[in-house]
């Protein structure tokens, strides 16, 4: 007899924890805002169910700094925030990049800049994501459209983060977060779940690595002793501060993601296989942009488009492909213009590029995209 399916009616928020429990994720330190504080609320409730631990922070730095040790000592863990958050978490990004402490940060985004529209939609962390901490480092961003890939890319966003050794963002837009869709809870036996590399001899370098280029993570407790720094150092963990060890170090931490980067991208194409008008568009505006080219398909005209579900790293390649015969590119974004900035760099400027942008707190509507691709 087939085994019954799980089906729950869920917000995106609720969905990233239940995905969260499923990766593994026994830690969670948070700090409460909106849009996201369902997530600190939800794992609250369930963490210490499953033998986890929620804490709540006196605030977003404290937060991304509980999770960062927690995760050294060997536990899967999480926060959740929002813009002015993520803003106030930079500095700690670029420590768990440089010092290779696998974590995933869940920014669901909100109307800004500052404090902004705090319950209204938005894309405008994007860039932030990206370009928000300073100096070369790894960033990874996976950005869903609909409550059942919430769930399954927080599952996802957790197995890179443990492969690859770095944070990794989970980036959903207020309207995601918040609406309620059918989902598909997974068992931990119907995934993929990925584990941190373990060191298997002694004595062990914490920074010593194969050719993968990713170095194996005991956690703090477990027989091996190493220091972290966010330093430039050696292979021992130690501070460094000779030229030809930094070159290496920091080239590595940039060169471990792009050789793995296609274990790591993903992407959507609807109907770009002839199209002469190509819409790209990520999170909610992916599903207006959907319906807004299902429309011009009824009507005649060749559209098409292509989704970015990682951000970053983007599929340069694939994005190339599917403009390559289009006559203009359409970019709706919930911001005023951050996106269509990495489609210009990849694609070029041989043909008009143009952005849809909207922050009043609204949706961009599939009409509004509709009357760009009929223009």
């Amino acid at each position: 007899m087939q085994e019954k399916k799980n089906i729950k009616f869920l917000s995106g928020n609720e969905a990233c924890g239940e995905g969260a429990i499923v990766a593994g994720c026994r830690f969670f330190g948070g700090y409460p805002i909106s849009p996201s504080s369902e997530i600190a609320e939800f794992m609250s409730k369930r963490l210490p169910l499953v033998g986890g631990t929620f804490i709540q922070m006196e605030d977003e730095i404290a937060s991304i700094g509980a999770i960062l040790g927690a995760s050294l000592a060997g536990v899967k863990s999480m926060t959740a925030t929002s813009g002015p958050g993520l803003s106030l978490m930079q500095e700690n990004i670029g420590f768990g990049a440089m010092a290779e402490i696998p974590t995933v940060i869940v920014d669901v985004m909100r109307g800004g800049p500052s404090t902004g529209n705090p319950t209204g939609p938005s894309q405008s962390d994007v860039m932030a994501i990206r370009w928000g901490t300073h100096g070369d480092y790894p960033a990874v961003a996976l950005c869903p459209e609909s409550v059942n890939e919430v769930f399954l890319l927080t599952i996802e966003a957790f197995n890179i983060a443990e492969f690859l050794r770095t944070p990794v963002v989970l980036a959903m837009d207020e309207i995601t977060a918040h609406m309620r869709e059918k989902v598909e809870l997974l068992k931990e036996s119907d995934v993929k779940i990925v584990n941190r590399k373990k060191p298997e001899k002694m004595p062990y370098l914490p920074y010593e690595y194969g050719e993968d280029l990713i170095p194996p993570l005991p956690g703090y407790g477990e027989g091996f002793r190493f220091h972290v720094t966010g330093l430039n150092h050696d292979k021992t963990g130690f501070p460094t501060n000779k030229s030809e060890l930094m070159e290496e170090g920091n080239r590595r931490i940039m060169e471990k993601l792009d050789k793995n980067k296609d274990k790591v991208i993903k992407h959507e194409e609807f109907m770009t296989e002839d199209c002469d008008i190509l819409v790209v568009a990520y999170g909610s505006s992916a599903r207006a942009a959907k319906r807004a080219v299902r429309t011009a398909r009824e009507k005649g005209i060749k559209a098409g488009l292509f989704r970015p579900i990682t951000l970053y790293p983007l599929s340069e390649k694939a994005l190339q492909k599917a403009a390559g015969k289009a006559k203009k590119v359409i970019v709706p974004e919930m911001n005023l213009g951050q996106y269509i900035l990495i489609v210009e760099r990849v694609i070029g400027h041989g043909f008009p590029i143009i952005g849809i942008n909207q922050v009043d707190g609204e949706p961009i509507s599939p009409s509004k995209i509709l009357s760009k691709i009929e223009e």
